[in-house]
């Protein structure tokens, strides 16, 4: 029973972050499930589970509120599909520890992508210089199908800063577009990790329950905050899951 509630109310959280920050909630599940200690490779299996179900109910509520552009999603969504499969090649063939400690340097990453659109947004606004719209859709939506499979995040992680980089979204669009995009990559995922035996239903269902919940308060909450208190709050996030990430890399590969 205790577990279950663990389980349910990590759905809940991850849930909320997903419809807040588009990240599809998977760094929270696949941290929650280490520290459960489940296997990594399952853990970010079942993590594509749980987005599937999360990002689909949150991104209907930014369907029916009318904040949702399908185009947009659509243009990301191709390419992402693609290189989920990709993505999920490369994890089930990699150590564990690895697999942890590209969690975490990925994470830092995505804090200076967060940084350094900051620092661009005054120069991108008084500069004729623009990248390739189709090119920075096609290398968007690869990069966030590729992490969708390889770390079971959904993308949406990179896939934000990205979009406020290449294609000059402002942050709330991008989230937006982001949660969307992550349904098709995950779907394209879960099926790659089903067919290994590595998704575990029952716990993934459990979360996926509480993430759609958890989604439908994110969505509803992210259009009353400012730009910059979600700009923080995603930077917050991925500071503390890095930490973990690499102290739980360490732990596997100290027990190798």
């Amino acid at each position: 029973m205790e577990s279950l509630l663990i389980l349910a109310g990590g759905g809940v959280v991850s849930g909320i972050l997903a419809g807040l920050l588009g990240i599809g909630g998977g760094f929270l599940i696949v941290s929650l499930l280490v520290a459960l200690n489940y296997p990594p490779i399952q853990a970010v299996a079942t993590s594509s589970l749980v987005i599937i179900m999360s990002s689909t109910a949150g991104s209907f509520a930014n369907w029916r509120m009318g904040y949702l552009d399908l185009r947009r999603v659509a243009y990301l969504a191709i390419p992402a599909i693609l290189f989920a499969q990709l993505g999920v090649e490369v994890a089930v063939k990699i150590p564990n520890y690895i697999l942890l400690t590209i969690f975490g340097i990925f994470l830092l990453t995505n804090i200076f992508l967060i940084r350094l659109r900051q620092n661009l947004v005054a120069k991108q606004k008084n500069s004729d210089k623009s990248f390739n719209p189709t090119l920075a859709k096609i290398f968007t939506g690869s990069i966030a199908g590729f992490l969708a499979g390889l770390l079971g995040v959904g993308g949406g992680a990179i896939m934000v800063p990205l979009q406020m980089l290449l294609l000059n979204e402002n942050i709330k669009v991008a989230i937006r577009t982001s949660l969307g995009v992550i349904v098709a990559a995950t779907v394209s995922s879960c099926i790659s990790y089903a067919a290994k035996g590595n998704v575990l239903f029952y716990e993934g269902i459990i979360l996926g329950i509480g993430g759609m919940l958890g989604t439908q308060i994110g969505t509803r909450v992210l259009p009353k905050l400012s730009d910059s208190l979600v700009s923080k709050i995603f930077v917050l996030f991925l500071a503390i899951t890095a930490i973990f990430m690499f102290w739980k890399g360490w732990n596997a590969y100290q027990s190798i």
